[in-house]
């Protein structure tokens, strides 16, 4: 009888130490988070049917954005909008980082959408591979366009030649 006690006894500590150490990852994940942790949600890809360099989510689909979105103002909110558009969110806590000039803003439902240069970031439904880009100049209170990043300002147009003489 005292071996299998013993046996007990082992299984006992050895569940009050597995416990511990679930409790312990447990309470090191959440400060974590609450820590301000980072997490890459956006990178940039090249779209060669847009002839543009984009931005795309961590398994390459393409983000947008609304025109008449910006700087927290929402429009897309409904049910029948976000089931087309899914809102590119983050949990509380958490900076969006791939590339610059990204941040978070507090939709109405309380979650943290995922916003470039001020203009909350969508997914559409429709794209369903790398590369696709369905939504684009979708249009209803707005037009929805993929993010384009590091486009170049296009160069003034040459002075008329007209009338002058040389």
């Amino acid at each position: 009888m005292t071996r299998i006690g013993k046996l007990r006894g082992s299984l006992l500590v050895a569940v009050a130490v597995g416990a511990g150490l679930t409790a312990t990852l447990l309470v090191t994940r959440s400060s974590d988070a609450s820590a301000g942790a980072t997490r890459a949600v956006v990178k940039v890809a090249s779209n060669a049917s847009l002839g543009k360099r984009i931005l795309v989510t961590r398994t390459g689909l393409t983000l947008y954005s609304l025109s008449a979105e910006r700087h927290g103002r929402f429009i897309c909110t409904s049910a029948a909008c976000t089931s087309l558009w899914k809102p590119l969110v983050v949990p509380t806590g958490v900076t969006p980082t791939g590339v610059s000039s990204l941040a978070t803003v507090k939709r109405a439902d309380g979650r943290r959408q995922v916003a470039y240069r001020g203009a909350p970031l969508y997914r559409f439904v429709q794209d369903t591979k790398a590369g696709q880009v369905r939504g684009n100049g979708f249009r209803d209170v707005g037009v929805w366009r993929p993010v384009a990043v590091g486009a170049k300002a296009a160069p003034a147009p040459a002075p008329s030649r007209k009338g002058y003489s040389y």
